[in-house]
């Protein structure tokens, strides 16, 4: 009993009581479970309850097919949900509006049991069919970033391949301080809810600032900038995160201090990997030199080059203190950094 298949259900909308007799026959004769309207309005009443399908008359008394078959289109519940239209009429011109109006299918009248039940079916396998497929890319568009998306959708009218570019951008990496000690103080289930959680509230914030997550890396993640103001948001993120780090303390869960580098500069925008497996990613030494930042910031510490500090140019929302020319490995010059802050953490530091 457990496997027992779920009906379908047909809403018939018609005025013609002996047509919607004749229908439900042949419906419920083929398992169909049928909703009968005689009007608009009912049809638009019984369509709450969301069916797998309409069959509809052209002519109604009130409003006509087209145009209620044209307000369920605008509905998103019945974006996709067959609709079949039917009519006694002979005018091509009810054809063409049909369709115009967003019908699947058409029928005409008298009604013939097998082109009714052969047309419905029809449809509802390739809904089915469109829905699985929709499911499936929605699961997928959760583990990739929405501007990849739209490239990849954008670019799937052509070859699908995205080309590697060279473009400036703004990078900020961010890391979990001390995240292997914690590993081993923290029992597993409750580390990785805690960890996905404060990574989660990372991404919200890199989104609210016009940023997008290039990759996860384990207990951080890495952003990419590139807005016309991108050093501007990256820094503002930076400075969200650890608010929203510091906010997310608890008794039951040791605190994750978060270190974070930032640093702008031009990188190789392309796909990485064989045509079994891409990653489409940013490489390239801003890349790497934002990587050596986050690994040089302290807890609670954000470090940012002195590329990114003159870009954001004077905001009073943020002070860039302790400047210091630092070693960098892999880099054989010194270069200057300065810590972000907030404005208050800035002002509490003058008075002390």
């Amino acid at each position: 009993m457990g496997n027992t298949k779920r009906q379908n259900r047909v809403l018939v909308v018609d005025s013609h009581p002996a047509s919607v007799a004749a229908l439900t026959r042949i419906l419920e004769s083929a398992g169909f479970a049928v909703t009968a309207a005689e009007n608009t309005e009912q049809a638009l009443a019984a369509a709450e309850d969301v069916p797998d399908a309409f069959i509809i008359d052209v002519e109604m008394p009130d409003m006509d097919g087209f145009e209620l078959c044209q307000r369920l289109r605008q509905d998103p519940r019945y974006r996709f949900t067959p609709i079949i239209m039917m009519t006694a009429l002979e005018e091509g011109s009810v054809l063409r509006r049909a369709f115009a109006a967003g019908c699947d299918d058409f029928l005409q009248k008298p009604l013939e049991p097998i082109a009714v039940i052969a047309r419905l079916t029809g449809q509802l396998q390739k809904y089915e069919i469109f829905a699985q497929l929709d499911r499936v890319r929605r699961n997928l568009a959760r583990y990739i970033s929405p501007r990849l998306r739209r490239l990849i959708e954008e670019s799937s009218n052509g070859s699908g391949y995205l080309p590697p570019q060279e473009r400036e951008v703004c990078i900020l990496f961010s890391d979990i301080r001390g995240f292997t000690a914690l590993s081993q103080t923290i029992p597993a289930p409750m580390l990785f809810s805690t960890i996905s959680r404060q990574l989660g509230t990372q991404v919200d914030a890199v989104y609210r600032h016009r940023g997008y997550v290039d990759k996860f890396g384990g207990d951080g993640i890495m952003a990419v900038f590139d807005s016309d103001c991108m050093a501007w948001d990256a820094c503002h993120c930076a400075l969200e995160i650890m608010r929203l780090t510091e906010s997310m303390r608890s008794d039951d869960v040791p605190p994750m201090p978060v270190g974070i580098g930032i640093h702008m500069g031009m990188v190789v925008e392309g796909n990485i990997g064989s045509g079994e497996h891409l990653d489409f990613s940013v490489i390239g030494n801003t890349v790497n030199l934002a990587a050596r930042l986050c690994g040089y910031a302290h807890s609670r510490d954000i470090i940012v080059s002195e590329h990114v500090r003159e870009a954001v140019g004077d905001d009073p929302e943020l002070r860039f203190v302790e400047p210091q020319q630092a070693h960098i490995r892999g880099l054989r010059e010194p270069i200057r950094l300065y810590r972000l802050v907030r404005v208050e953490s800035a002002e509490r530091r003058q008075a002390d």
